[in-house]
């Protein structure tokens, strides 16, 4: 539908945003190494997805995963299955997501935090993906969880940021968060309600989503508003936001004379 470009959206609290940049260079190098064939083979990837893959119907009972392949405690698969992808689009595509979006929730929670939110919301991708589809056999695969529940957070932490965008892969457009990621998270919703035997998990998109808007709520700084953005270097509250008036202290009259308003000069002399 998009492909989000850039964002001018400046960082306030971290100044590097390293646990984005390490969550994008992990799934880099995962990939790398289980798609080339001169390091790993067809039948090892296979048994790679099978063993960190999060499978639903292993998750729920209904199947129980040969030992061979049951390296790690079935539980880690909630986590595990979004370090890996099936190709170099469904790679590129998460991390470009991870990449414009990732920064500025990084910087409103804090690197700890922003490491929990981010698991938290591929475990509730997987969750919902799982409810769904509760007898599949077939691994699910991809950070696209994790991803969406950023994409969400961002949304209501800065929804009249504006965002560089390619629409529909060819029209560059610059809109402000608020359409662009609306329109995005609506069309994840239909596919889910109409597509639902579709190869692509909507339910792991939705259930990033639920999970990213709710945990912004309580994994946010103190003090960092919802509904506030920096454009262009000035900050801009939101109308209808929790938006809170500094208190401004007003200089006192002087006592010799308080009727004549006090005159600064340079360096503060009267």
């Amino acid at each position: 539908m998009f492909l989000p470009l850039h964002d001018s959206n400046k960082l306030s609290h971290v100044r590097v945003q390293y646990v984005t940049l390490s969550l994008i260079a992990v799934n880099v190098v995962i990939w790398i190494f289980w798609s080339t064939p001169q390091i790993t083979s067809a039948a090892a990837v296979h048994s790679a997805y099978l063993s960190f893959g999060y499978i639903p119907a292993v998750m729920n009972g209904y199947e129980v995963l040969p030992p061979v392949y049951a390296v790690l405690p079935k539980e880690t698969s909630f986590i595990t299955y979004a370090f890996f992808h099936s190709g170099f689009m469904h790679l590129a595509g998460n991390m470009l997501f991870l990449w414009v979006f990732g920064d500025n929730v990084e910087d409103a929670m804090g690197h700890f935090r922003f490491l929990l939110f981010y698991l938290a919301c591929a475990a509730a991708g997987a969750l919902v993906h799982g409810l769904i589809n509760p007898k599949s056999v077939a691994p699910l695969i991809g950070a696209s969880g994790a991803a969406a529940g950023v994409i969400a957070a961002y949304l209501l932490l800065h929804p009249k940021v504006k965002i560089w965008v390619l629409m529909f892969g060819q029209i560059p457009l610059r809109i402000p968060a608020l359409w662009v990621i609306s329109a995005w998270i609506a069309y994840q919703v239909y596919e889910l309600v109409f597509n639902s035997g579709s190869e692509v998990s909507w339910g792991a998109h939705v259930g990033g989503i639920i999970a990213g808007a709710v945990l912004i709520l309580f994994m946010r700084r103190p003090g960092v508003r919802l509904f506030d953005q920096n454009i262009d270097g000035k900050f801009v509250p939101a109308v209808g936001g929790d938006v809170v008036a500094e208190k401004v202290e007003v200089p006192a009259k002087t006592q010799e004379n308080p009727k004549r308003p006090p005159r600064w000069g340079r360096d503060g002399e009267e």
